[in-house]
């Protein structure tokens, strides 16, 4: 079996939390990588919704942002933004929202928003975008995040979206939250990593689960698909864009 590395296996482990036909409204970047390896293996009728409006969208390279016209070149349908939102997500009809964040604290709070205070901010985020109403919204919201102290905090800067996390998955474990108080505990770890590793690289004093499972490693199809789905994306991006005006 192939070598891997803990990002391989975070972001398999997180496509594998789709199942085939669910609806997903999907963020930019690790949510996006996850879903679209869920959709060219195990879920190939999963439907994929970004924010910019594109319906059922299948694209071959992933998205730098909602704004890529690879989206609404592989769309299904591409309907106007409110409609998204008012149709899709606030009726119910969106299974599961995949989102990122720049900080997220022991509740699955997110911060999307700026590092530092508000008015004065060491760095300033891209902003919530449409992840507040996905965390309100979706049937199920799962986070997927490179672990530190730096990034999972006691305290969140801003609170860009109120947590609803079924399931944080980073790049040493699991964590889900805990049935009695809705805080985050490790309920899964990787081979190879430790449940003291995760707390070392935890912000919060982070509790494990009675039962702390063991996530299979990645097989070597999942990991072919995934190499080949970043390797088109790398040499897609690297193709200077000529606009005709």
């Amino acid at each position: 079996m192939s070598a891997y590395t803990p990002d391989e296996m975070m972001t398999i482990a997180a496509a594998r939390r789709l199942g085939n036909g669910a609806v997903c409204f999907v963020g930019i970047g690790l949510p996006s990588a996850a879903c679209n390896l869920a959709r060219l293996t195990h879920a190939p009728d999963l439907v994929l919704i970004y924010e910019s409006g594109t319906v059922g969208t299948r694209p071959t390279v992933l998205p730098l942002s909602i704004g890529d016209g690879e989206l609404a070149e592989t769309a299904r349908s591409v309907i106007p933004l409110p409609e998204i939102f008012t149709h899709y997500l606030q009726r119910g009809r969106v299974d599961v929202g995949f989102l990122g964040a720049a900080q997220v604290d022991r509740f699955g709070d997110l911060n999307s928003t700026v590092i530092g205070s508000y008015d004065a901010p060491t760095v300033r985020l891209p902003g919530s975008g449409g992840a507040p109403e996905i965390a309100a919204h979706a049937k199920s919201v799962y986070v997927v995040m490179k672990q530190s102290a730096r990034t999972f905090v006691e305290r969140l800067d801003f609170r860009t979206s109120k947590g609803r996390t079924r399931a944080l998955i980073t790049d040493l474990c699991v964590m889900e939250p805990e049935a009695a108080s809705g805080e985050l505990v490790v309920t899964a770890t990787y081979e190879g990593t430790t449940v003291e590793q995760a707390r070392a690289a935890c912000g919060w004093p982070l509790r494990a689960a009675a039962a702390v499972g063991t996530i299979a490693r990645p097989t070597d199809e999942e990991l072919r698909v995934l190499r080949d789905l970043q390797a088109r994306t790398k040499a897609a991006h690297a193709v200077s864009v000529r606009l005709t005006l």
